[in-house]
């Protein structure tokens, strides 16, 4: 037998060790592996049909499996949403009149309040923000959670400097820690350099496991750090739980607010509040002089604010060092919290508190 032939059935096997729990099959069983390939190099590709109703973590599961396999030397797995539909059949055209609406909200009381950091456009600061406002309430003697919504770049893990595999106890997974935080993310759970290449359905369903099948725990705030822009995981997230609001993050240039004034639209169509504008990158104070600079356009964020007549909670300064702290895992307001960037953070995160009293 050529040796790819052997790998081959190796890998086959593998698969079948993986057992479905909602088949009662193991994935290959349940004709969930389709265009399993095996090149000479050792190199694996398949397609893995996966409907909203199956565990997300198989996929995971089946990159580990293949991957541990002797001889092979990457893995690569196109996940298909099969939408329920059998193995080897289109699935069937919805009709319109019998679609069913979108989930109910529910209420996680043991989450306390439930705020949405969001931002119209990518590298605008949100989730620098979202750790900094998440470790501050920590540090203010709260009980907090961050979840980390952004699926396609989890970025959440290096920020708050945690890593590892979380536990599961008794079907439950347990949160990582940081700074006095709860932690979950994607980031924890897959490959640094493993691509999120899913559609709609496979969000919600990551989206939904975060909220329901982590061990969360009792808490007074729960902080959820999405995506940039209007797109699955704002709405999967607005159908799956009751938030208490969304705080909006933008700098001050016209095209970032724009783009903000989007999304805070989209909270208000599926009806949640917003609860503020954050400007980041607002200004420069010089460390030396104490000279404040706009270093782009000013006022953007204040704009926003009285076209949504929300509150302007605050403008956090550009400061020096304060990305290299991030990537040492360091919030600011933990590092340096007496900072011009510390310590507006700890104001907004004040300004959210007397604003979310925990029910």
């Amino acid at each position: 037998m050529p040796p790819s032939e052997s790998l081959y059935a190796d890998v086959e096997r593998a698969l079948q060790s993986l057992e479905n729990p909602r088949a009662a099959k193991n994935i290959v069983a349940a004709g969930m592996v389709h265009d399993l390939v095996v090149d000479p190099d050792g190199a694996v590709t398949f397609t893995f049909e996966l409907t909203r109703d199956d565990p997300a973590n198989l996929v995971r599961e089946a990159r580990k499996v293949a991957r541990a396999v002797p001889g092979v030397t990457a893995v690569t797995i196109n996940v298909k949403d099969s939408a329920g539909a059998g193995a080897g059949r289109a699935p069937a055209r919805p009709n319109p009149a019998t679609v069913p609406p979108p989930p109910t909200p529910i209420e996680q009381p043991n989450l306390g309040a439930v705020l949405a950091i969001s931002s119209g456009k990518g590298g605008v600061g949100k989730s620098t923000v979202s750790a900094n406002l998440a470790a501050a309430l920590a540090q203010a003697g709260h009980r907090v959670g961050l979840m980390d919504g952004d699926i396609y770049g989890p970025n959440i893990p290096r920020m708050m400097g945690a890593s590892g595999k979380p536990e599961v106890h008794d079907h439950r997974i347990q949160p990582l820690h940081a700074h006095g935080v709860k932690l979950m993310s994607l980031g924890f759970l897959v490959e640094r350099d493993a691509p999120a290449i899913w559609r709609g359905p496979i969000i919600m369903k990551i989206i939904q496991q975060f909220l329901r099948d982590v061990e969360w725990g009792e808490l007074d705030y729960f902080l959820v750090d999405l995506p940039p822009g209007t797109g699955d995981a704002q709405l999967s997230l607005a159908q799956s739980i009751q938030m208490r609001g969304a705080v909006i993050v933008t700098t001050p240039q016209e095209m970032a607010v724009g783009d903000s004034l989007r999304g805070a639209k989209m909270f208000e169509r599926v009806g949640v509040p917003v609860l503020g504008i954050v400007e980041n990158m607002s200004y420069f104070v010089c460390p030396h002089c104490g000279v404040r600079s706009n270093v782009f356009l000013a006022g953007g964020g204040e704009r926003l604010a009285n076209e949504l007549k929300v509150p302007l909670l605050g403008q956090v300064p550009l400061q020096a060092h304060m990305a290299d702290l991030a990537d040492e895992g360091s919030p600011i307001v933990i590092a340096e919290p007496t900072s011009p960037a510390a310590v507006a953070l700890k104001e907004i995160a004040g300004r959210l508190a007397e604003q979310l009293v925990p029910r």
